[in-house]
């Protein structure tokens, strides 16, 4: 499973001009998932975000997660993270999961995170979306539940 988080002082969802996610400050995660992902590498993933020391304390320092400030989370399913580009110049997907498969590890992973953060929105899942965002620094962070960076 792999993400891309960015911190956010708002980000929004728009599927056909309808919003269907919105948050303030907090984190924006773009999710993929590949076929030999668990349960094991959601819980990882989620833990991992929830608790990134990426928010600025008193003292200006990245030292607070998302627990500490109280944040929001958006969590928009992006198979195209697994989108290999080292032949040719045309993306091969063919590590991403299968729709059904890719659909309910990103349902468990915005259900752990319900259980940390008060409020988690999402995307539509499969759906063409528009994402709009006010990246906060910028800081963006790439993780991997393999842990190969």
């Amino acid at each position: 499973m792999r993400a891309v988080v960015q911190r956010v002082s708002r980000a929004k969802v728009t599927v056909d001009g309808e919003a269907v996610g919105e948050i303030g400050r907090g984190l924006l995660v773009l999710l993929g998932v590949t076929h030999t992902d668990g349960e094991a590498d959601a819980d990882y993933l989620v833990d991992k975000i929830v608790n990134l020391r990426i928010f600025e304390d008193a003292a200006g320092k990245m030292n607070l997660s998302l627990v500490d400030i109280d944040g929001e989370m958006l969590v928009v399913s992006q198979f195209t993270l697994y989108g290999d580009t080292r032949r040719g110049r045309r993306p091969s997907f063919i590590d991403a999961a299968p729709g059904d498969m890719a659909r309910g590890f990103y349902e468990y992973f915005v259900a752990k995170s319900r259980e940390t953060i008060d409020r988690v929105e999402t995307g539509r899942f499969a759906a063409m979306m528009d994402v709009e965002l006010v990246n906060d620094g910028p800081v963006t962070i790439i993780l991997n539940s393999e842990k190969t960076f």
